[in-house]
């Protein structure tokens, strides 16, 4: 049939152009990105991106866990005077904010200066109210690297001077293979919003105060 050549053309160039735009959304990001936690800059506060913490059947989401303890790392070594929380609460039953908030207070941080945002229902959405609503510019993103190349290639676009921490992965496992599947598509999205969708926050809202540590 004549229209099978040109579909197969179509889908070649398709997929050239999402490998082109994840490995430059790597490369770009690339020397934004500290894993060890001696050698990362001290910023007044950190971005912690949200994720479910439980996955199938209950069972515990590492992803989850280890941006927990990095962010919790991040305070107790004074890297950070300020967390704020970002996640997605699109229904009474399904909260990744609050659980965050939680989970950092169990793990030691202080109430007081963890700052909840609700309305982190994408990443973009997450990177933009960062600075649109809580007043950060100059920050570090916590989550994993896979994760922080595009949250970072977005603040850039944004203008914002954002550094990345990078939770420990769980790789060659079933649920890395997924989620790094789902963000190659997941960046070539970004890269649309970015440059041509204009895409914007869900929600904006007043501004809210983040309290720092003296």
């Amino acid at each position: 049939m004549k229209w099978i050549k040109p579909l197969l053309v179509l889908m070649i160039l398709g997929w050239v152009v999402i490998v082109a735009i994840d490995r430059y959304l790597a490369y770009a990001s690339s020397t934004s990105i500290y894993e060890d936690l001696h050698t990362l800059p001290h910023k007044r506060a950190a971005l912690l991106l949200g994720t479910t913490k439980y996955v199938a059947k209950g069972r515990q989401n590492y992803f989850y866990l280890y941006r927990i303890r990095a962010a919790a790392a991040l305070w107790r070594a004074h890297k950070v005077d300020a967390i704020v929380v970002s996640g997605d609460n699109g229904t009474r039953y399904y909260d990744e904010t609050t659980a965050m908030y939680r989970d950092l207070i169990r793990a030691g941080v202080p109430a007081r200066y963890i700052t909840r945002d609700y309305a982190g229902f994408r990443t973009l959405d997450s990177v933009v109210r960062a600075e649109a609503i809580f007043g950060l510019k100059d920050y570090i993103i916590v989550s994993q690297r896979f994760h922080l190349e595009r949250a970072l290639y977005i603040a850039h676009a944004k203008g914002q001077q954002a550094i990345g921490f990078a939770a420990k992965d769980i790789p060659n496992t079933v649920a890395a293979y997924r989620m790094k599947a789902r963000e190659l598509l997941a960046r070539t999205k970004a890269f649309l919003d970015l440059y041509v969708l204009g895409t914007e926050p869900k929600f904006y809202g007043k501004k809210e105060r983040v309290r720092y540590r003296r």
